[in-house]
């Protein structure tokens, strides 16, 4: 079979779907690597180091696209690069396909089958093929460096002849991969680490980073599902805001992570508690992408609202696109050999990870969660 590893073209992307040692490894499995030229220079990865691996370095896009059997992307194609796909092939990519269903159509009438990885389930033996959490862990990461780059002051309690600092007071919202990681690295920068979480079993973890859980009285609307939240109620939210109000208005830097798979994020930082902040605090939005967390966030922007710097930055792993790259690159190779050899692809309709994650097959939507076209 003949993947394609196209360059991807979403603003502010530097990552790349495979890397030259997976490459090296897929290569030896018996599989045609076709790259796309200058397609991993953004993650450090030259077209020299891909032919040293194995694979073939393809100018022309659209005959890329055409002559592949399976094309490896990290974000959604567009509707170009559907229409250059062959019928009978097949797309595996971030498709975020329910709050994205015209994605799904047009791979549908296309004729191409498509894996959606962010649709993986969470199981334990899907483990190396969990993207959405590799990529989270670095986010969590980078969203506290790229906090304290903001900030006016330093993390940790320093005593100097001039007089003491204060250590800096971190609020982190949310304790899934990119919360926990961020919680990890605020502490080793010395700051003093705040974290709330409507899900209560997340509070021994919280601990175990040394984290002070903010504990949240627990709402029967909250609705749970394969380790995400799946809905939420108002009424929830508005308690939850009141209470982290005042944890919020004594920080320095507040995070905020929490997502709803297929809905817009839910407000946790009004303007009220912005306002209620400290001139020269800092917010990073982890949710900016998906409607924001904060109602003042814009998407890939840093704005000053009330002295408080305001940072959305969509994609936190791109800024860290060598080992972004890399973990992606293992991740979608290790899907790719569990759903195929070099001779096709297995079609076990029933298997619990292919059921899971496959969006089209054979002209139609097949995964539950993609909304149905309306028709007049």
């Amino acid at each position: 079979m003949k993947i394609a590893v196209p360059k991807e073209t979403k603003e502010r992307e530097k990552r790349v779907a495979l890397t030259p040692d997976v490459i090296r490894s897929l290569v030896k499995s018996g599989f045609e690597c076709l790259v796309e030229k200058d397609a991993g220079l953004s993650s450090f990865f030259d077209d020299q180091s891909y032919i040293s691996a194995g694979a073939k370095i393809i100018t022309d896009r659209q005959s890329l696209y055409a002559d592949a059997d399976v094309v490896l992307k990290v974000n959604p194609p567009v509707p170009s690069e559907i229409s250059f796909m062959k019928q009978g092939s097949v797309l595996i990519s971030f498709m975020f396909a329910a709050s994205n269903p015209e994605l799904a159509e047009a791979c549908a009438k296309q004729g191409i089958s498509s894996f959606s990885v962010d649709a993986i389930p969470r199981i334990s033996r899907a483990q190396k093929m969990d993207a959405l959490s590799s990529q989270a862990n670095l986010a969590g990461y980078k969203s506290v460096i790229v906090g304290a780059n903001a900030l006016g002051k330093i993390f940790p309690l320093l005593m100097t002849a001039a007089g003491t600092i204060k250590p800096s007071r971190v609020v982190i919202m949310g304790a899934g991969v990119a919360g926990l990681q961020a919680i990890a690295t605020a502490k080793r920068l010395g700051a003093i680490v705040e974290v709330s979480d409507i899900r209560p079993e997340t509070k021994e973890q919280v601990e175990s980073l040394g984290g002070k859980f903010i504990e949240l009285e627990g709402d029967a609307s909250i609705k749970l599902e394969g380790g995400y939240v799946k809905n939420v109620s108002d009424d929830f939210l508005k308690k939850q805001q009141e209470l982290i109000s005042k944890h919020v208005a004594e920080a320095d830097l507040v995070i905020t992570t929490a997502l709803i798979p297929g809905k817009k994020a839910p407000v946790l930082i009004t303007e009220d508690m912005v306002k209620r902040m400290r001139m020269g605090s800092v917010i990073v939005d982890m949710a900016v992408e998906q409607g924001g967390n904060c109602t003042l966030s814009e998407v890939n922007k840093n704005v000053v609202k009330y002295g408080v710097t305001i940072i959305g930055e969509a994609n936190l792993p791109s800024l860290m696109s060598l080992n972004a790259s890399e973990l992606y690159a293992k991740n979608i190779s290790t899907f790719l050999l569990h759903l195929a050899t070099k001779d096709g692809f297995k079609w076990e309709m029933e298997e619990e990870i292919t059921k899971g994650s496959l969006i089209t097959h054979q002209g139609k939507i097949v995964h539950p969660s993609v909304p149905k076209p309306v028709v007049a």
